[in-house]
């Protein structure tokens, strides 16, 4: 089965062509940091308009590289959520018309669900499994026990951890997006110069929470560009708050692995892309006993080809009707 995959949640256009669930023929990504850097965050409106422009010639191109037509494809599969209301449409209404047209089966995709299974691009784990999603929108940890069979067992009371990740480089005027930036700087500065808080929540909790530590960053910059702290350069304070941010993330998914006794943690997403994380949550598991699993870097940002992936799986335990085409629709806050 050959599965085209549309994503347009944020400020990533990506189009990929799968076979048979798991072998990636083509996964093509146009970001839109150049459009968004400058004010230090993506622009709802402008993304939108960038998805439009851009979306054609990227399907286009993915099809190029995996050596396949439209007439060829047998499934198409889009992301419809959660995510930006502009950013969707432009990616369900272009599957819609090539649904329609080619009379293809059209499949939609919430897009936590192919962050999830984006493991599977080249790896397959055991079930069940924790997964930590961890992006620019989502901190949740889930229990998964299949494909399309999912608990969710905490997520983000507040921002993101990758969402604190681009405003604490913003605060820093370090640039956009904040989560590559904040760990090189990081790599520079000192973990120990200054320590943030780390909220942890109550006894137990899965839950996450990190805008008093966004806080915390802002009053030490204040306090310290007026002088009335200890000299902390920006490489120190990009330590202290990754850190912080990493401690959290690392004891949450040990703790859920404890209390669901699994042995097997997914960590998936875009900030799974940072080194300092993977580290950590490497060597805490493997001194519980616990295995990690990591997608490639490829398929850690938004991407087509985990929701190429998360339609062939769907369709599998469900036949995608030509008509479902017509009334897909966006949904910013879709839950899974």
């Amino acid at each position: 089965m050959l599965v085209l995959g549309i994503e347009s949640s944020c400020d990533d256009t990506s189009a990929a062509v799968l076979e048979n669930g798991a072998k990636v023929l083509s996964n093509v990504i146009f970001n839109q940091n150049t459009t968004h850097s400058k004010y230090g965050g993506v622009v709802p409106e402008l993304a939108g308009r960038c998805h439009v422009e851009s979306i054609d010639r990227v399907i286009t191109e993915a099809l190029k590289q995996s050596k396949t037509t439209l007439r060829q494809i047998d499934l198409i599969s889009v992301t419809v959520g959660p995510g930006l209301v502009s950013s969707l449409l432009v990616g369900i209404n272009t599957a819609k018309g090539l649904a329609y047209a080619l009379q293809k089966p059209l499949i939609g995709i919430n897009h936590l669900e192919g962050h999830l299974l984006a493991i599977f691009l080249h790896e397959e784990v055991k079930f069940p499994f924790v997964a930590l999603t961890v992006s620019g929108g989502h901190t949740d940890l889930y229990r998964v026990d299949g494909f399309g069979i999912y608990k969710i067992l905490g997520r983000t009371r507040d921002d993101a951890a990758g969402e604190s990740f681009d405003k604490v480089a913003k605060m820093l005027k370090l640039g956009y997006p904040g989560g590559p930036i904040i760990e090189k700087k990081a790599l520079l500065g000192n973990p120990l110069a200054f320590h943030f808080p780390r909220a942890f929540l109550e006894k137990d909790s899965l839950d996450f929470s990190f805008s008093g530590l966004k806080t915390s960053v802002r009053n030490v910059i204040l306090k310290r560009d007026c002088g009335e702290s200890p000299v902390l350069s920006d490489s120190d304070i990009s330590a202290g708050f990754q850190d912080a941010v990493i401690d959290v993330l690392t004891s949450k998914a040990i703790l859920a692995c404890k209390k669901e006794k699994i042995n097997r943690i997914v960590v998936t997403g875009g900030v799974a892309a940072n080194n300092a994380l993977r580290n950590s949550i490497s060597n805490t598991a493997n001194s519980h006993g616990f295995k990690t699993f990591f997608p490639k870097m490829e398929f850690c940002t938004d991407n087509a080809a985990m929701i190429a992936c998360a339609g062939y799986y769907k369709s599998l335990k469900s036949t995608p009707f030509n008509k479902d085409a017509l009334f897909l629709d966006a949904s910013a806050t879709l839950s899974l």
